[in-house]
């Protein structure tokens, strides 16, 4: 199965690696994404499952829960196995507070801080393009996973 096979319906998480990851590095840790989703099962029943690279930076995982939904048990297991990943690679995936924006210059990173400080420095302005981690379905991936900074919940940090 392949990403644009799911529906839109589809549950998605993402992850931000800390760091840009090399082309090499990203070949390496497709393989492992596309080993895990094959076995990856919620009572007993295996997951119709895809998960992407993007822009060597952002890590999807994606569900069509018409087959089987993801359970607590299975969040779990792909949560354990991105910390294991990550720690193979010296990759953290669970950084919540650094915010990507592009300032012209490509999607960068930024800390609460640096986000505040580029706004207000005219670096970012409100129709500078944030990604949007917190989406959950592929429809809301697809639509809304790179918005305006005046669309989004980043918005109340500046």
């Amino acid at each position: 199965m392949t990403y644009t096979e799911l529906p839109d319906t589809s549950r998605v998480w993402v992850y931000t690696a800390s760091r840009q990851l090399a082309e090499d590095e990203q070949a390496n840790i497709q393989r492992h994404l596309d080993e895990f989703v094959v076995k990856w099962t919620a009572h007993r029943q295996a997951l119709k499952a895809v998960a992407e690279i993007r822009n060597g930076r952002f890590l999807i995982l994606a569900v069509d829960e018409s087959q089987a939904g993801a359970s607590g048990c299975s969040i779990d297991a792909s949560v354990h196995f991105l910390q294991g990943l990550g720690n193979h690679f010296q990759i953290d995936f669970f950084d919540r507070m650094t915010f990507f924006a592009d300032n012209g210059e490509g999607f960068l990173p930024y800390s609460q801080q640096e986000f505040t400080a580029a706004y207000e420095s005219g670096e970012l302005t409100d129709d500078s393009p944030v990604v949007d981690p917190l989406v959950n379905s592929k429809a809301q991936l697809e639509a809304s996973f790179v918005k305006p900074l005046k669309d989004s919940w980043h918005k109340r940090f500046v």
